[in-house]
């Protein structure tokens, strides 16, 4: 699927080892498919999608929390400094046609949350346990999570 716009979202800081590795590969994954990836722009799955995705010759798109381009991780291609806060999180959502989550954290649940309710197809991996019914699709691998994503992708 060329031209989708992905987020990859995710627990800022310093997931486990097991987090940063897929969220990694997801990232490459979708630059792999020619995708766009838009995070967060910070540190933790965000920085690890932007670098896998980065290494695949994708357009890498951060969308920050603050008001201060600086504070973006070292992997993005564009860095949006919003100064909207955590307010951000809906930014994210609505600018792509397609949320994987890798990893758990508030931040994250929120994403989910909004993608779920409005329609934007999302995929969890590695993540909190959430309904079912009108929740995330849950993934096995970073594989699975990009092939789910891609499959509830849209044509523009």
């Amino acid at each position: 699927m060329t031209g989708a716009y992905v987020a990859v979202v995710g627990p800022s800081g310093a997931p486990d080892a097991a987090v940063l590795a897929a969220a990694r590969e997801v990232g490459r994954l979708l630059g792999d498919a020619g995708c766009v990836v838009v995070t967060g722009g910070g540190t933790g799955v965000m920085e690890a999608a932007s670098a896998g995705a980065a290494a695949a010759g994708a357009v890498v798109v951060g969308l920050l929390p603050g008001a201060d381009r600086s504070e973006a991780n070292p992997h993005l291609t564009v860095a949006i400094a919003t100064g909207l806060g955590e307010v951000r999180n809906a930014l994210v959502v609505r600018a792509v046609d397609a949320v994987v989550a890798v990893g758990g954290s508030w931040g994250t649940l929120s994403e989910v949350a909004l993608a779920c309710r409005t329609g934007v197809p999302a995929v969890a991996l590695l993540g909190w346990d959430l309904p079912a019914s009108g929740g995330p699709e849950v993934a096995a691998d970073p594989a699975d999570a990009v092939r789910r994503a891609l499959a509830g992708v849209r044509p523009a």
